[in-house]
């Protein structure tokens, strides 16, 4: 998929191209949305007001080659501005299904429900500050460049590394801990 091409012509009032660019990624983009909100409902909420936004905002996207880290960066602030809305932040911690749908997805292999595996490693996360455990989380949970992840957070590329790795150190150190007490 020739992307430059296709954001020029959405760039031209081009919707149903606009529309197939983000359908190409819809995966990618429930995915970070589900990791910052915590539930479906929320996620879906988040991903429409990023495609409004796109839909609004696309003539003002400079580099046609960035479409989709500008588009992760305003799905994330828009999933913040919806959390700070409500005044809370959702802990890893939180996650937990309590809607019977989503029951009901677990039961049916939804892939987008953790397993008993990330279930622990989400535990484990709750080790580091929100800051490192949001760099690791897009580093290696979304599998985004550190270029990226320091655009969607707004901080250095410096800045990326560094939280990731002593957000890593931490959950070495912890972990050994955990080792050695037995």
């Amino acid at each position: 998929m020739d992307v430059v091409r296709l954001v020029k012509k959405a760039k031209k009032g081009n919707k149903e191209v606009l529309l197939q660019l983000i359908m190409y990624e819809k995966d990618i983009f429930y995915r970070l949305a589900y990791s910052y909100m915590g539930n479906a409902h929320d996620a879906m909420d988040a991903m429409e007001e990023m495609i409004v936004t796109l839909y609004e905002k696309i003539d003002q996207l400079k580099k046609e080659e960035s479409f989709y880290s500008w588009s992760k960066t305003i799905l994330v602030n828009g999933c913040k501005r919806q959390l700070h809305k409500r005044s809370k932040l959702v802990l890893l911690e939180d996650w937990s299904i309590t809607d019977e749908k989503e029951k009901a997805d677990v039961t049916s292999g939804d892939p987008y429900h953790k397993s008993e595996q990330q279930m622990d490693m989400q535990a484990l996360l709750l080790h580091v500050n929100e800051q490192q455990r949001e760099a690791i989380q897009l580093k290696y949970f979304h599998d985004l460049d550190y270029q990226t992840i320091a655009e969607i957070t707004q901080v250095s590329i410096g800045t990326v590394k560094s939280r990731i790795y002593n957000g890593l150190q931490t959950l070495k150190n912890h972990y050994r801990g955990d080792v050695d007490e037995q």
